[in-house]
Order: structure tokens, then sequence, then C-alpha cells
């Protein structure tokens, strides 16, 4: 799994164009002030070892959480971070594991649409932890 992890001022999408025709339609673009951005490329290691990953995902998150303090989480799934893809139905469903996860832990968390091109608008800072890599 790699992840970048982006602190936002305001992180905005708009849907574009739909790659995968069993997801739902993604309706409007939507628009977050004070968010913590983290783009998610799931490998397809990441699926014989999906416990381990997750717990080291969700460790990381809570980190940054509390370095940041930002009002909410935005996960969005990002396949350009690596050659190697899981299959698109098991990062769609880890994705959902994962928001569930958080908001749970009293993080109010959402996701970009999946399966799209979106269009990104980001107002990223420039600070020390405004921009963290993480490979697992």
């Amino acid at each position: 799994m790699k992840t970048l992890y982006m602190y936002c001022n305001e992180f905005a999408y708009t849907p574009t164009k739909k790659t995968l025709d069993f997801v739902p339609d993604a309706g409007d673009g939507k628009s977050f002030k004070n968010a913590q951005t983290i783009f998610i490329q799931i490998e397809k290691e990441d699926e014989e070892n999906e416990n381990s990953v997750f717990k080291k995902l969700v460790k990381q998150i809570k980190w940054i959480i509390k370095k940041n303090q930002p009002e909410i989480l935005v996960l969005h799934s990002f396949a350009h971070l690596s050659d190697s893809k899981a299959d698109p139905k098991f990062t769609m469903d880890f994705l959902q594991r994962l928001e569930n996860r958080m908001n749970d832990s009293g993080i109010e968390t959402t996701q970009t649409p999946f399966g799209y091109f979106l269009d990104l608008k980001l107002d990223a800072p420039g600070f020390s932890l405004a921009r963290v890599y993480k490979a697992f």
C-alpha cells in the first residue's frame, strides 16, 4: 500500500468520467474546508495481508489526524502511486471498511467517488506535516 497524506485548507472534487460500470452514480462534486486528504493506492499484495495493512493504516491515520487536527478526513483512491493494483471491488470494500472504522473512532470521514476520474482542487499550505508519504 502506498499513501500520500495532504492537509488542505480546501479540497474539492467534481466527477468527470465514470471508469467502472459497477460503481454507483457519483452525483455532484463536493468541497471541504480544513480537510486531511489521503490518496491511497491499494496494491495486489495487500489483498493477502489485508488485516495487517489495515491496522497499520488506521494507526498512521490516527497519528496524522492528531498532528493536523482537521475537521474531516477525505479518502481518495489513487491508482497512480504504484504499478501494482488490487482488484477494484476489493479496493472499494477496503475503503468502505476504512471509512466506517474512522467514523466509529469519532473521526468524521468521507470518500471521493470510487471508479471516476475527478477534477480536483487543492489548497495545501506549506508546513512540515502538510504532505506525508507512507508505504506499508
